[in-house]
């Protein structure tokens, strides 16, 4: 539908603002939005589905006894009802009319109602009469006719407001209404309404307008107000409005007297707080290419200029969004509400950034606008966002870094050394690297201790093979000479496991005593299978602990072969070998081992069986020989430890089991 230029209502009846002034000379002055209300149907913009229905119902008098608008604010939805209550009550220049889908706007019905002051036309704000009394004074004079009118129009705005009491008391007149009652509803809240008062109603959705459809009515708007507006300053305008015609004619109000008769587009910009779309092109270069400087300095010059940081943000987005839009959509450049240098622009920075770049922009920014809005400076927040952009611009995507390590060919990290540098406490190729299974096997997961996880050797290669392309493969740095302070290697990884019990890492001591599967170890290397409670960085942390403490480099790798048992498995089952614990098993069936301490004084010499013994008799807080603790669980212990009862470790700082 091609929407005609909207008429000043010459005629219209003054409103509450348009009233003469008390010295009856000059009349206040009317705002856009109310002056230039559409007064017809033809006169709606942007809305041609609305009116091409209620047209055909008029026409073959499929008139429904309730009416729902919906949409967001300032589309016409009580302008809407306003027209329909008017279509139903026009009675024409002559007195003999009916119902039409163009009222005449002269005859006494029209005249009242856009008068607000006919009394079969009653409009109820639901904002600030939300409750059932509200409802029954409305359904209290439904059953009485109209005084002059052809039908009793109820037009209820904002009826997602009506408390579920007041809804409930409408149902039942909503559903079966006197012949002479119809009822408009008005809301921007849809799902905020009752299913039960939607289906007795018939709904429309009246819809954002379009910005070229917006900017066209403002400049015949300007027109006839006798100013010159810019085309630019008329996009501005109607990009800001975001599809509502109310809120546009109140900025278009706003810049004609800012500009006093003559706008620009440079006008309109500072109006609203809007950065030059240039410069926010120049902002996103700028960040994108990790530029810092030239961005914060971008900022501060649009700041200074009067532009609001969040809106330059916002600016930011839409500019990630149609980039996006460009790189994914093919053709999605002709856009013609753009103009010719963005879209060219557009290509060129569509065609140099990826899709990841643009995505992870996208989610930055998007984060950094919700902390702007909860800062005590936004612009400091919005600076903050852009320097986390900037430096994450220059991040290689995943792919890239997993396909680099693949050939070999990434850095080798913050110390230097090449590829092909030595494995740091690796043995040589072909030696033997001791555990079960060393040679091959299944595929490994390499962590040197600078905490960089690796790909590992591939599974069919021969064990000389897979150690000789171990170090490109992990990118293992040239072995650090051991400082002063370094502690003696371990050669175990019992040995292991007590130097982190030794140095206060309790964690790390409990998770290699419970939740490692030993594959293969030597010193400088240690391959394990990790058990479901140890943690996924286990391996790293191990790498980067024991470099610290050895002052060495160490490759810790992670095998999905099933290894040896744990440290706590294996010392459970060096007790139960041992014949006095055998014995005591024999005289008491159902003890149970609770605690096993290592003999003191040597940390990494294995259990020395030989040396455990039942705890001697003693006072009742004592556990005596034969008899079972509280909870029948005897204690064996070294000949030197104390025979106090409770409190025994297995030696690497975890609980009793």
């Amino acid at each position: 539908m091609t929407e005609p230029p909207a008429e000043a209502p010459t005629d219209a009846p003054p409103s509450l603002s348009g009233a003469d002034s008390p010295d009856g000379q000059t009349a206040a002055y009317r705002v856009l939005a109310r002056k230039y209300r559409p007064l017809a149907f033809d006169q709606l913009i942007g809305q041609d589905a609305l009116v091409r229905t209620l047209t055909n119902a008029v026409k073959g008098g499929r008139l429904a006894q309730a009416y729902m608008l919906t949409g967001v604010r300032g589309v016409g939805k009580t302008t809407t009802a306003r027209l329909i209550a008017r279509a139903l009550n026009c009675i024409g220049p002559d007195g003999t009319g009916g119902v039409t889908i163009a009222p005449c706007g002269v005859c006494s019905a029209c005249t009242a109602i856009m008068a607000d002051r006919h009394v079969d036309v009653m409009e109820m704000d639901a904002a600030s009469r939300t409750g059932v009394n509200d409802i029954r004074e409305i359904l209290d004079g439904v059953r009485y006719r109209p005084t002059s009118a052809r039908y009793k129009v109820y037009i209820i705005d904002e009826v997602h407001m009506l408390s579920n009491q007041a809804f409930n008391a409408l149902l039942k007149t909503l559903e079966e209404p006197p012949e002479h009652v119809k009822f408009i509803f008005a809301t921007t809240e849809i799902r905020k309404v009752p299913v039960t008062v939607l289906s007795r109603c018939q709904r429309f959705d009246l819809r954002r307008v379009e910005q070229p459809v917006l900017a066209a009515h403002f400049a015949r708007i300007a027109e006839r107000e006798g100013s010159r507006v810019e085309e630019g300053a008329l996009a501005l305008i109607a990009r800001a409005a975001d599809g509502s015609v109310r809120d546009g004619l109140s900025l278009l109000d706003q810049a004609i007297a800012h500009g006093d008769g003559t706008v620009t587009e440079e006008q309109v910009r500072d109006m609203l707080g809007l950065a030059d779309r240039t410069v926010v092109f120049d902002l996103f270069e700028a960040v994108m290419k990790g530029d810092v400087a030239q961005a914060l300095d971008i900022v501060a010059a649009q700041y200074a200029l009067g532009a609001d940081p969040l809106v330059v943000v916002q600016d930011l987005l839409e500019l990630t969004h149609w980039l996006t839009r460009l790189k994914a959509v093919k053709g999605g450049e002709d856009d013609p509400t753009v103009p010719e240098a963005e879209r060219t622009r557009g290509r060129e920075m569509s065609g140099t950034l990826s899709m990841a770049s643009l995505t992870r922009a996208w989610q930055m920014l998007l984060k950094g606008l919700g902390e702007a809005r909860m800062a005590p400076d936004p612009l400091q927040a919005v600076e903050m966002a852009l320097i986390r952009l900037a430096y994450a611009a220059d991040l290689p995507p995943p792919g890239d870094v997993v396909a680099r390590l693949g050939r070999g060919g990434a850095g080798a990290g913050a110390n230097g050394g090449g590829a092909g540098a030595p494995s740091g406490g690796g043995a040589p190729a072909g030696a033997p690297t001791g555990g079960p299974g060393s040679g091959g096997g299944g595929g490994l997961r390499a962590v040197a201790g600078s905490r960089h996880g690796t790909e590992a050797p591939d599974a069919g290669r021969s064990a000389p093979e897979a150690q000789t392309q171990s170090a490109p493969q992990a990118q293992i740095q040239s072995q650090p000479q051991p400082s002063d302070t370094a502690l003696p290697m371990p050669t175990t990884f019992k040995a292991v496991a007590e130097l982190a019990r030794s140095r206060r890492e309790a964690r790390i001591a409990k998770h290699l005593t419970h939740d490692v599967h030993l594959v293969a170890f030597e010193p400088g290397r240690i391959e394990f299978n990790p058990g479901p409670e140890a943690p996924r960085d286990l391996a790293g942390r191990l790498g980067a602990a024991l470099q610290d403490w050895t002052g060495r480099r160490w490759v810790v790798m992670v095998s999905d072969r099933p290894g040896a048992e744990t440290l706590h498995d294996q010392l459970q089952a060096d007790v139960l070998a041992d014949p006095l614990v055998q014995a005591v098993l024999e005289l008491y069936p159902e003890a149970r081992i609770g605690s096993v301490r290592e003999r003191a004084g040597d940390a990494t010499a294995p259990v020395d069986t030989g040396a455990a013994a039942v705890l001697p008799g003693g006072d009742d807080d004592d556990v005596g020989a034969g008899d079972a603790g509280p909870d029948g669980t005897f204690f064996i212990m070294s000949d030197d430890e104390s025979p106090a009862f409770g409190g025994f470790g297995d030696g690497f700082g975890d609980d009793d089991t």
